[in-house]
């Protein structure tokens, strides 16, 4: 199973089902995604706890008005077929949402990337 695919996913239940907080496994490839979410107002705080083999990650997640603040994630890229585009090639997601990108100066949403004229891997679009 795709541990980023996962990750996405239990942000998104957890938020439909009204859950304050999810707790996930620890990466440093995953707390840059949160991080990204964070700095574009899709989650609330990120916490890292534990150490070594037991270090878990724990997202609040963020409500508007009793809503999620997430409606959709969609995954772009996958293990089987990874898509890469260029900093030009980059654009905003749709539903006035963002596309995350994993770039060589480190993940950020789509916007940003395009800002430091820097392309890499998509890897979803939250909306």
């Amino acid at each position: 199973m795709d541990p980023i695919s996962d990750m996405l996913i239990r942000i998104k239940n957890a938020q439909i089902a009204g859950h304050e907080m999810v707790r996930l496994s620890h990466s440093k490839f995953k707390y840059e995604i949160a991080r990204a979410l964070e700095a574009n107002g899709y989650v609330g705080a990120i916490e890292r706890k534990g150490k070594r083999i037991k270090r878990i990650l724990e997202i609040v997640l963020r409500y508007n008005d009793e809503k999620p603040a997430i409606n959709g994630i969609t995954l772009i890229s996958k293990p089987s077929n990874r898509v890469y585009a260029s900093a030009k090639e980059l654009n905003t997601g749709r539903k006035g949402g963002i596309v995350i990108v994993s770039t060589p100066k480190g993940v950020m949403s789509g916007k940003d990337a395009r800002k430091q004229k820097v392309g890499g891997m998509l890897i979803a679009e939250v909306w």
